[in-house]
């Protein structure tokens, strides 16, 4: 796959460089020619590499190589963001059918970048792990909304979710953590419990509470901590939160690198978290 780092690395001319004296833009390491079909007159394009040398903003054309061209290269129809690498690898995916391999970009900017040869391959799966009630769950809510905003437009990933729904568990022998949740059972937070036989849902801390309150009454216990869960499990790298600070940061569970964020974090501890979980896998990749 050719997909530039940056688009000021492609550039876009109606005449090229007719020798080796011509000079070229010092960034330009790929070039599209814009030219007229003579017998459609409609626009048509070319894409070449760039081989320079010299120094300094303008450097002398050393050697151009055809990349592709013709039928082979077709211009997304609308603006995208270009920023996001995914987005863009996936669209040129759906158009490189038949003979064609390169789609041309436009930037709600203007600018101009290309995909040749498109590689799911080089898009990064992130799983959102979490729980809900709250509906949507709160971190999956929240990437949802980084993700909308461009933030991790340039890490080329894409999120998948792996939602625990906790209705499953309502019932009146059912207790949770806190009555925020909204779930139908009774809460550590609100209810007296005075008979023994209930199912506590919820994590350590919960399972601390529990016995302290009450050290007489028999219970069992759902662990929906996803350091020690049987039914939250990451199936891919992720992202999840935990209760409990002191547990943020890298962690691996069930073979699968993830990120820690506190219950609470803040849009851009999340947002941090993703990024350095990605420079992270990037590299054991």
């Amino acid at each position: 796959m050719i997909f530039p780092d940056e688009y000021k690395h492609v550039g876009v001319t109606k005449a090229l460089p007719a020798g080796a004296e011509e000079l070229i833009y010092f960034l330009t390491d790929y070039l599209i020619e814009e030219r007229e079909n003579p017998e459609t007159g409609s626009s048509e394009y070319a894409l070449y590499s760039v081989r320079k040398s010299g120094d300094g903003l303008l450097r002398k054309v050393e050697a151009l190589e055809l990349i592709a061209s013709g039928e082979k290269v077709v211009k997304y129809g609308s603006e995208l963001n270009i920023k996001d690498r995914a987005l863009l690898i996936e669209t040129a995916l759906k158009l490189c059918i038949g003979k064609v391999n390169t789609v041309i970009f436009t930037g709600v900017d203007r600018h101009i970048t290309i995909v040749h040869d498109p590689d799911p391959s080089g898009i990064l799966e992130i799983e959102i792990l979490d729980v809900t009630p709250p509906e949507p769950a709160w971190l999956s809510q929240v990437v949802r909304r980084l993700e909308a905003s461009g933030i991790f437009g340039d890490l080329q990933v894409r999120f998948t979710e792996n939602i625990i729904d906790l209705r499953r568990f309502e019932g009146d022998k059912t207790v949770f953590p806190c009555s925020a949740s909204g779930l139908e059972g009774k809460c550590l937070d609100s209810d007296i419990l005075n008979e023994n036989g209930h199912m506590l849902v919820g994590c350590e801390i919960s399972k601390t509470l529990f016995e302290m309150r009450f050290p007489e009454l028999e219970y069992s216990f759902i662990n929906i901590c996803p350091f020690k869960s049987d039914i939250v499990v990451p199936s891919k790298p992720f992202i999840t939160r935990c209760c409990r600070s002191e547990k943020s940061g890298f962690v691996n569970i069930s073979g699968f690198e993830g990120a820690v964020v506190h219950w609470g974090a803040s849009e851009y501890q999340i947002a941090e978290a993703v990024r350095n979980l990605v420079n992270r896998l990037r590299k054991i990749g």
